[in-house]
């Protein structure tokens, strides 16, 4: 074993003989050992179909195959490929050849996702058919043996959106991997005794780094949840005795808008953990779930990292690690310390902005095939993460937003560039800008600046009639404006948009939640916006702290 660091594969290995339950999905358990027998027969076949260090891409809902390929992969040396069935049409098909996938594991539901697409060289094999239970029989008395496998073999490739594009497929090798789930079950002090409750997306890293690999290093049981869903999450945590939960901010939401029940407290949650839920609705769900929920921030790329701890003030991140500080981009030096007025407002952001860099050593394993990509995130022998912070004078970080033109929508990075060239397409458009304006509750929505003629019913017939466009993707705003404004250089003027965002003298059209045609926007349309399902919940001072009080226009 290199360095004497742990490997994904050797944790996999060590559940074997173990006959506790250790999975459970929609009525069925397997016991720790099934898992590691289950994981030792997929190793096996992978041996046999591709040589090792290739890569397979699975492209599946959270069921029993997505944890057992990702053990078969560690034992086998292979990289799991998770590809995310929110893509569409050619984009979909660039994550799996980008990512040189020789096998891609899916089900018959997201079949007609791949329907017409070219994928030379890809194997697919289809999960719950005879055919592909036929295919593992033969190695149905495999043993686990994580001998083969090493801290540096290539384990995850996750993708990540950024300025340029095309989502990026960031590298988590075994040994990473591994030493994140040993260090988050020792911060979290899980126990083998403890159900892990996965109900976010296993393609993202939120899932498989944060939930279940801390589970596989403990020993713990795992409850897997095909997809989130706000009304079966409390039946599912109390039907397998879950005790530790990851989220995105979303969820959060959609969970405090179910209808409040006097046993919301019966179950045996101790622990979530996750990213954007705002100090408001955190509170609000500790209050009434009895459940504290641990923020924490992390580059998807692992160049960074910020916990919550006691005493972290509201609104605020955590404390800044050694080796974390606030730069300014252009001179490389620090930025002064964020001061906040008496309604916590910042009244220095000009200059108490930056971006967040990590001098210090760091686990960034790079992306594949990207060299670019890499070459950004590593200047001047530290780690950028892209991200705009300001940081107070006793140390914390307050998230700012992003340096280039990502948006986070749903927990989901998107890129402005991909979207614009979507809508580039419609047939008024002149000229299109893409750019995040805040979400009332967490992360951001979709705003759309459209110069030419716009036509609000033909528009949602022309977003649904995209092949590309992602589910998360469709403009939640749109502003049409006769000329697009640029800057001295004959630029779009981004920064001006998005200072506006949905106060402006131009017509805005929307869409409210859960529709698919746009309106105009009025002022009581703003109110409601600002305002959403969870008003009686909201502290006034947050809603003021993003810049979205409604007024007359």
């Amino acid at each position: 074993m290199e360095s004497n660091r742990p490997t994904v594969a050797e944790l996999v290995a060590a559940r074997w003989g173990d006959h506790r339950p250790g999975l459970w999905f929609e009525g069925r358990t397997l016991t720790h050992d099934q898992v590691a027998a289950g994981a030792a027969a997929r190793a096996a076949l992978l041996a046999d179909l591709m040589p090792p260090r290739s890569h397979i891409g699975v492209l599946l809902d959270n069921t029993p195959e997505y944890p057992l390929w990702l053990s078969a992969a560690s034992l086998a040396r292979a990289a799991v490929a998770g590809i995310n069935p929110t893509r569409r049409g050619p984009e979909l098909a660039r994550d799996i050849l980008h990512t040189e996938c020789r096998i891609l594991i899916t089900e018959r539901a997201r079949l007609p996702l791949l329907d017409g697409l070219e994928l030379p060289g890809v194997r697919l094999l289809l999960t719950g058919t005879e055919e592909y239970d036929a295919l593992l029989a033969p190695y149905a008395d495999a043993r686990p043996d994580p001998s083969h496998a090493t801290p540096n073999d290539r384990l995850l490739l996750y993708f990540t959106s950024g300025s340029t594009g095309a989502p990026k497929a960031a590298i988590c090798t075994q040994g990473r991997l591994a030493a994140a789930g040993r260090s988050l079950a020792g911060q979290f002090g899980v126990r083998p005794d403890d159900v892990h409750y996965i109900c976010m997306p296993m393609f993202h890293g939120n899932a498989v780094i944060a939930d279940w690999a801390p589970a596989l290093a403990a020993g713990a049981g795992v409850a897997l949840r095909r997809r989130f869903s706000a009304s079966g999450f409390l039946a599912d945590v109390r039907r397998y005795r879950a005790t530790y939960f990851t989220y995105v901010g979303r969820a959060i939401q959609y969970l405090l808008a179910t209808e409040p029940r006097p046993d919301d407290r019966d179950h045996a949650l101790r622990l979530g953990f996750g990213t954007e839920a705002g100090a408001v609705d955190a509170a609000a769900f500790e209050r009434r779930f009895g459940v504290p929920l641990v923020e924490g921030y992390g580059s998807s790329e692992g160049g960074a990292a910020v916990q919550w701890s006691p005493g972290t003030p509201p609104g605020a991140v955590g404390r800044a690690a050694p080796g974390l500080v606030v730069l300014d981009p252009e001179t490389c030096e620090e930025c002064p310390p964020a001061v906040f007025d008496a309604a916590g407002r910042l009244v220095n952001g000009d200059e108490a902005i930056g971006e967040l860099v990590n001098r210090g050593p760091n686990p960034f394993e790079g992306y594949w095939r990207n060299p670019e990509a890499e070459a950004e995130r590593r200047r001047e022998g530290w780690y950028w993460t892209g991200d705009l912070f300001c940081r107070d004078a006793d140390g914390y970080l307050y998230f700012a937003g992003r340096a280039d033109d990502r948006l986070r929508v749903d927990g989901e990075n998107l890129s402005a560039a991909m979207i614009e060239n979507i809508l580039a397409r419609y047939e008024g458009a002149v000229a299109v800008a893409v750019y995040a304006v805040p979400d009332p509750v967490t992360g951001d929505q979709v705003m759309a600046t459209i110069a030419g003629e716009f036509d609000p019913d033909g528009f949602a017939g022309f977003l649904l009639a995209q092949p590309d466009l992602g589910t998360k993707m469709a403009p939640r705003f749109v502003r049409v404006v006769e000329r697009m404004p640029v800057t001295a250089t004959n630029k779009i003027h981004r920064a001006g948009l998005r200072r506006e965002g949905l106060r402006c003298a131009d017509p805005v059209w929307w869409r409210p939640d859960g529709e698919r045609a746009y309106r105009r926007m009025a002022g009581e349309d703003v109110l409601t916006y600002v305002e959403g399902p969870l008003a009686p919940t909201r502290d006034p001072s947050e809603v003021r702290r993003q810049g979205l009080e409604p007024r007359t226009r």
